[in-house]
Protein backbone atom coordinates (compact mmCIF):
# COMPACT_ATOMS: atom_id res chain seq x y z
CA UNK A 1 0.00 0.00 0.00
CA UNK A 2 1.12 3.41 -0.78
CA UNK A 3 2.08 6.17 1.41
CA UNK A 4 -0.69 8.91 1.30
CA UNK A 5 0.02 11.70 -1.07
CA UNK A 6 -1.84 14.39 1.01
CA UNK A 7 -4.21 14.73 4.37
CA UNK A 8 -6.89 17.07 5.39
CA UNK A 9 -6.71 18.85 8.87
CA UNK A 10 -9.27 18.29 11.38
CA UNK A 11 -11.13 21.83 10.05
CA UNK A 12 -10.77 20.99 6.71
CA UNK A 13 -12.29 17.63 7.32
CA UNK A 14 -15.48 19.02 9.31
CA UNK A 15 -16.26 21.63 6.55
CA UNK A 16 -15.77 18.58 3.71
CA UNK A 17 -18.03 16.46 5.97
CA UNK A 18 -20.41 19.44 7.28
CA UNK A 19 -19.92 18.89 10.48
CA UNK A 20 -18.93 20.56 13.86
CA UNK A 21 -15.33 20.01 14.48
CA UNK A 22 -15.80 19.49 18.38
CA UNK A 23 -18.12 16.01 16.68
CA UNK A 24 -14.43 15.08 15.01
CA UNK A 25 -12.43 15.77 18.08
CA UNK A 26 -14.62 13.67 19.90
CA UNK A 27 -14.75 11.18 17.56
CA UNK A 28 -10.07 10.60 17.50
CA UNK A 29 -10.41 8.22 20.49
CA UNK A 30 -12.05 5.54 17.91
CA UNK A 31 -9.68 6.18 15.34
CA UNK A 32 -5.95 4.31 14.52
CA UNK A 33 -3.10 5.42 12.06
CA UNK A 34 -4.48 2.00 10.29
CA UNK A 35 -7.74 4.10 9.67
CA UNK A 36 -6.29 7.20 8.25
CA UNK A 37 -5.90 9.52 11.69
CA UNK A 38 -2.85 11.14 11.60
CA UNK A 39 -1.27 13.49 14.14
CA UNK A 40 1.19 16.54 12.54
CA UNK A 41 3.51 18.47 15.35
CA UNK A 42 4.42 21.82 14.04
CA UNK A 43 6.96 24.49 15.99
CA UNK A 44 5.99 25.55 19.01
CA UNK A 45 4.43 22.51 20.96
CA UNK A 46 1.19 23.16 18.34
CA UNK A 47 -0.06 19.91 16.81
CA UNK A 48 -3.13 19.04 14.80
CA UNK A 49 -5.10 16.16 13.66
CA UNK A 50 -5.26 15.02 9.70
CA UNK A 51 -7.25 12.73 8.04
CA UNK A 52 -6.53 11.35 4.77
CA UNK A 53 -9.06 10.11 2.29
CA UNK A 54 -9.11 6.53 4.15
CA UNK A 55 -9.50 8.40 6.89
CA UNK A 56 -12.54 10.47 5.47
CA UNK A 57 -14.19 7.54 5.10
CA UNK A 58 -14.01 5.95 8.28
CA UNK A 59 -15.28 9.03 9.51
CA UNK A 60 -18.27 9.04 7.41
CA UNK A 61 -19.64 5.74 9.09
CA UNK A 62 -18.49 6.98 12.43
CA UNK A 63 -20.50 9.81 12.03
CA UNK A 64 -23.08 7.58 10.55
CA UNK A 65 -23.30 5.24 13.24
CA UNK A 66 -23.49 7.93 15.86
CA UNK A 67 -26.72 9.43 14.46
CA UNK A 68 -28.06 6.07 14.07
CA UNK A 69 -27.05 5.45 17.58
CA UNK A 70 -26.58 8.42 19.30
CA UNK A 71 -24.81 7.54 23.46
CA UNK A 72 -27.03 8.16 26.21
CA UNK A 73 -26.50 11.71 28.51
CA UNK A 74 -24.01 11.09 31.07
CA UNK A 75 -25.59 11.25 34.58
Amino acid sequence: MAAPGHVFTISRAAEILGEAEELLWGMLDSLEPEDGCLWIYDTNDRQTVAFTDRGLDCLRELIADFKRYPSPPRP
